[in-house]
């Protein structure tokens, strides 16, 4: 499988993964930043946004920080599951995961703030929930900002590269990703491997893009 399907696999793996967390997170974060304006959400956005500015080197040492080994989180989940978090698969999620959600969360907030205040007082008004407003009304409205957001969330995610480096390392057959691998080709002068690799991973995110442009045109 090496060198090129293993890391196309666990890439894909990774990118659905984080953008699962991702979109759950930034649906929250979203309703957060579009309902509850003070100034704690303020600041909360802003600390959202970080890892959009931080380069992805100091991304990764925050998070090295946060659950590695010598960390109360670290070692509270080897605890629980017997193994450690940094160097594995599971890692490479949290970083993508991280990484991406500024991304996904932008596009939500911006469907969800397009929303008219008259349609949301409506359906409270006729005794919607929180949750019935997000479901019947919120979602299905913003569904276009909502699926960009996921998109780009996913691109991001698949070609996520120094955070998941610094936390998840690069270990053939388990850790190395699509994006680590073509590092490790460069680096190993087989040029040939890197083109064939960064060919298949530009194909695979611009027919992504492609597919959902097409589909919400159509929309």
């Amino acid at each position: 499988m090496e060198p090129i399907f293993f890391p196309l696999y666990l890439s894909l793996k990774i990118a659905f993964i984080a953008t699962i967390l991702s979109f759950i997170l930034g649906i929250i974060f979203a309703w957060i930043f579009t309902f509850k304006k003070n100034a704690w959400t303020e600041l909360l956005s802003l600390l959202v946004t970080l890892p959009l500015i931080l380069p992805p080197t100091v991304l990764g040492y925050y998070l090295l920080i946060a659950i590695g080994n010598n960390s109360t989180l670290g070692r509270l989940i080897e605890s629980l599951t017997g193994g450690q978090l940094i160097f594995t698969w599971k890692a490479a999620v949290i970083a993508a995961t991280i990484a991406s959600l500024p991304l996904l969360i932008r596009p939500i907030q911006v469907a969800f703030e397009s929303i008219e205040a008259d349609i949301l007082n409506s359906a409270r008004l006729d005794g919607a929930t929180n949750w019935d407003l997000l479901r019947a009304v919120i979602l299905p409205l913003s569904y276009k900002g909502v699926l960009a957001g996921v998109v780009l969330g996913f691109a991001r995610a698949m070609g996520e590269f120094g955070a998941t480096l610094m936390v998840a390392g690069n270990i053939p057959g388990k850790t190395q990703t699509l994006s680590i691998a073509i590092y490790d080709a460069v680096q190993a002068n087989r040029m040939m491997d890197a083109h064939t690799m960064v060919l298949i991973l530009s194909i695979a995110t611009i027919t992504i893009l492609f597919i959902v442009h097409r589909w919400l045109n159509k929309g």
